[in-house]
């Protein structure tokens, strides 16, 4: 049991640090229609590439918000593991690689780095003991706090 709560409370800590590190303001952007989670279904299937500095996303706050909401899920992948959850992970998974392929160039291989970082850490524990998933956090944590403030 030991060795499952120390991931888990990085992960938690991570997630905390994650959404802390996001704070754009919503002025001047449209209001979201969409509840977290229901991106993905209303999202284009296929992505275009990045072409602006907050990538394939409509606004800053739009980017600074899904790019923080994704970060922080990757890093409950093995609570829901751990629940059992096997569709919503999925669903997560799915999210995460949408949201991989819609990041500003600049954040493309740092957020495609963190994707394969934490499914690797679904069949590896020792991605979040080893500090593997927090190296691979820190550029998307660095992007946040850079262009979201």
């Amino acid at each position: 049991m030991n060795n499952l709560s120390r991931p888990l409370t990085a992960a938690a800590l991570l997630a905390a640090l994650a959404l802390t590190a996001c704070s754009a303001p919503e002025a001047g952007s449209a209001p979201s229609s969409s509840a977290p989670g229901t991106a993905a279904a209303t999202a284009t299937p296929t992505p275009t590439k990045s072409s602006g500095p907050y990538g394939d996303f409509a606004s800053a706050a739009e980017a600074c918000t899904t790019i923080s909401q994704q970060a922080t899920g990757a890093s409950l992948f093995p609570l829901s593991a751990a629940q059992g959850k096997t569709a919503e992970l999925e669903q997560l998974k799915a999210e995460l690689s949408d949201t991989a392929e819609r990041v500003p160039d600049e954040l493309k291989a740092d957020f495609a780095h963190l994707n394969e970082v934490a499914v690797a850490g679904l069949s590896d524990q020792t991605v979040y003991s080893s500090g593997k998933f927090e190296a691979a956090m820190a550029p998307v944590t660095g992007w946040l706090a850079a262009n979201c403030k």
